[in-house]
């Protein structure tokens, strides 16, 4: 009798399972609803008046914003919102003079390149950074190839006007949640910090805890982002302002204990973790937190967790907190960053990929030749995904973008049913950013209707070869051999998370030389200032894991240049969790117990010999 063998499943290569993947989630009906409002209301009021150029305009400034509309606070939303929309407004005048003035079919392509350059070593700097440089080179394409008879400051306008639109109906359009409506977002991700540290407790001991610190670290990056925010000073609500980041200062010790206690590696009562879900309750619904549990002192950890819900609780019935000191970028780091080797070889990439594409869209000999230079722009964007993998779903979902509208286009009566269509792909755009296929696919049908509103005949075909033609232009420079090491958007993560670590390790040890003898008062300003240096280091060490990741997942040719780093990031977490145990025992005994310091003294070793083997392993 024959034996039924069960085929194993096959496992894809890490390029095409990114492509594959798509993200999950409860549908943000707030974002669609916005959406819907957006792109549609202001073509469809162009229209009305005459003016369908500057209604392609409005409604292109506000797509580009609702591709950047995520969960978030209102006031953080106004920064990654407004400053790519600025930009693109700056990248409309660029476009608009540079190409009426022409100069020779060479020079607008080096001009392309340059400010391809420019705007993509300033990305390297982070995600609003980001967001701003592909929206300047997106705009800068739209401006010189896309015929409109505005002049271009007007075009800027009125591009600024239709982001503007969104980023009100942001701030204005309520969003779930109880309590003040204007804060919904930033107790929502404070309450989710609560959360997480209660997870990482009921986790500690067991093997999912690493998977829990992380989610903590996660949780507090978009808490900490979600509160950073302007404060808009002309709404009544300083008093709710400062009651949430009462509540998120209260949360760093918690997690610091939680953490320590996690590395511990001891299993903990249930009820532990009890006192911090009725604070994420208390924050979540915005109201008082009550009484909590008893306190369990048995240990250092234990000791100060407990002391952490006291000083939540106080901080809860306060509303007040001091800030934190400040331990963000200023304009040296954010220079340093785009002259590093991360923003270099990314402002090359760049500048090639736009410079190449300009000349070759000119090179067909069409008036409209602004498809080709700025889907490059976003196929040469690492935080869409691997090379490979964007490609991949660029390509698919322009064929099926285009292949929808022409059918479309043939059924809808123009221009109403083309405006009914670009609201109805506003509306989708906040789901369709979950996967990188569909947002093209959502993406191509909206600007397709935007254009043939505005005048251009319907091209979906052409559109279809010259994202094809972007893609092996694309393919083409990320496979170039560089003079340069390459992986330095890799590198220069893991160099700013190894510095965080060490940073916030000097700042422990520096506890222990000083002993406990210092008074109360500067006992917590150091505290405050420990806890802002953890911060740091977490969320760098985040900002690298998420890099090595995506790296991991291009093709071999180009992912064995960062072969290693994995192991360098592991241990820079174990590093950083292991001291904040340390400091957690400083705080308890003024002292650092024998095997937290070997244990230090084992992982700098350790990670000076991952450092080396890296070297060798891409040299």
């Amino acid at each position: 009798m024959s034996r039924l063998t069960i085929p194993r499943p096959v496992a894809l290569p890490p390029w095409l399972g990114h492509a594959l993947r798509i993200q999950r989630g409860p549908v943000p009906w707030h974002a669609v609803l916005r959406g819907a409002l957006a792109a549609g209301p202001l073509l469809l009021g162009a229209v009305v008046v005459g003016r369908p150029s500057i209604g392609v305009v409005a409604a292109l400034g506000a797509m580009l914003a609702g591709i950047n509309d995520r969960p978030g606070g209102r006031r953080a939303a106004v920064r990654r919102l407004g400053v790519p929309a600025v930009g693109g407004a700056g990248g409309l005048v660029f476009g608009a003079y540079v190409g009426a003035w022409g100069g020779g079919a060479w020079l607008l392509p080096v001009l392309f390149g340059v400010l391809g350059l420019l705007a993509g070593a300033f990305s390297a700097v982070g995600p609003v950074a980001s967001a701003g440089g592909t929206q300047l080179l997106v705009a800068a394409a739209v401006g010189a190839g896309m015929p409109l008879p505005e002049p271009g400051w007007q075009r800027a306008l009125f591009f600024l006007a239709g982001a503007g639109w969104l980023i009100a109906l942001r701030l204005v359009l309520p969003s779930p949640g109880k309590g003040d409506y204007r804060f919904g977002g930033e107790r929502g991700a404070v309450a989710a910090v609560y959360e997480a540290v209660a997870a990482l407790l009921a986790a500690a001991g067991t093997p999912h805890a690493p998977a829990r610190r992380a989610a903590l670290t996660a949780a507090l990056d978009q808490a900490q982002d979600a509160i950073a925010g302007p404060r808009l000073r002309l709404w009544p609500g300083r008093a709710a302002e400062q009651r949430i980041h009462a509540q998120y200062l209260a949360a760093l010790p918690l997690g610091e204990a939680a953490t320590a206690l996690a590395w511990a590696g001891e299993p903990l009562p249930a009820r532990t973790g009890e006192g911090v879900r009725r604070l994420a309750a208390a924050v979540r619904d915005g109201r008082p937190c009550g009484p909590l549990p008893a306190p369990a002192r048995s240990d250092a950890g234990l000791r100060a967790l407990d002391d952490a819900l006291l000083h939540a609780a106080d901080a809860f019935d306060r509303g007040t907190a001091e800030p934190p000191p400040a331990t963000g970028s200023g304009p040296v780091d954010v220079l340093r960053t785009a002259v590093g080797p991360g923003g270099r070889e990314y402002g090359v990439r760049v500048a090639l990929c736009f410079g190449v594409s300009a000349a070759v869209a000119q090179g067909l000999h069409h008036a409209h030749w602004y498809w080709l230079p700025a889907t490059a722009v976003f196929l040469v964007k690492p935080d869409l995904g691997p090379l490979a993998s964007r490609v991949l779903c660029r390509a698919l979902g322009t064929v099926l973008g285009a292949v929808l509208f022409a059918g479309l286009a043939a059924l809808l009566p123009a221009p109403a049913g083309l405006v009914a269509v670009v609201a109805v792909c506003g509306a989708l755009i906040p789901v369709a950013t979950r996967h990188f296929a569909a947002q093209t696919a959502v993406v191509t049908v909206l600007v397709l209707s935007l254009v043939m509103v505005g005048g251009e005949p319907a091209a979906s075909w052409g559109r279809i070869g010259e994202t094809l033609l972007a893609c092996g232009i694309v393919l083409l420079v990320g496979h170039l051999p560089w003079p340069v090491r390459r992986g330095g958007r890799v590198q220069a993560r893991l160099a700013t998370a190894r510095e965080s670590a060490h940073a916030y390790l000097r700042h422990v040890l520096s506890g222990v030389e000083q002993g406990a003898g210092a008074g109360v008062r500067a006992g917590a300003r150091d505290r405050a200032h420990r806890w802002a240096l953890r911060r740091e280091a977490y969320r760098t060490l985040a900002e690298a894991r998420a890099a090595i990741d995506l790296a991991a997942a291009e093709l071999p040719a180009l992912a064995r240049h960062s072969a290693g780093s994995e192991k360098v990031a592991a241990t820079l977490e174990r590093l950083v969790d292991t001291t904040t145990a340390c400091a957690v025992h400083v705080d308890d005994t003024g002292r650092l117990p024998k095997r937290h310091e070997e244990r230090i003294d084992a992982l700098l070793a350790e990670l000076e010999l991952e450092l080396e083997l890296q070297l060798e392993t891409v040299a």
